[in-house]
This record gives structure tokens, C-alpha cells and sequence, in this order.
């Protein structure tokens, strides 16, 4: 799997998750203050954030209920700042 993939299969969940509203492209950057283009970039696969594929990987040897409790943690953090 490349790491376009996984951007596009977040994009499209979070589309699901949202009642299957689509959601742009500059919104989804907007929202994690990044520009569109970079954004594009990597959901087309014209670039590859090294830190994606190496998160993924990390997450990738977690149980299930430990993938939840990471990401709810990251969260948590999120809601702080």
C-alpha cells in the first residue's frame, strides 16, 4: 500500500463519518493547517511525508484497542492546544 492510499482512505472515511458529505480538499487541509497543495500532493502521490508511512507502520503493530487508545489520546492532545 503507498501512502496516497491511506490518504485517500482517510479522506473517504471522514467523508463517511460526515454523513457522506463530500469534503474538499482545502477544507481538509484548512483543518490541519496545511496548504491544499500539500495536501493534494500526497492524497495524488506526487509527495511522500516520510512521517506518514513510518506512523502507520508504528500503528500497524498495535492491537486494535490499543490503536483506540492511541488515537483517542492524540486527540485529547489535539483539543488542548
Amino acid at each position: 500500500m503507498q501512502i496516497h492510499d491511506l490518504f485517500n482512505i482517510l479522506h473517504n472515511s471522514l467523508e463517511s463519518k460526515n454523513n457522506g458529505k463530500k469534503i474538499s480538499l482545502q477544507d481538509m487541509a484548512d483543518s490541519f493547517g496545511i496548504s491544499m497543495r500539500t495536501y493534494q500532493d500526497w492524497k495524488l502521490g506526487r509527495a511522500k511525508p516520510q512521517a506518514a508511512s513510518i506512523v502507520m507502520r508504528m500503528l500497524g503493530k498495535l492491537d486494535d484497542e490499543e490503536i483506540i487508545r492511541v488515537v483517542r489520546k492524540i486527540n485529547k492532545l489535539e483539543e488542548v492546544r
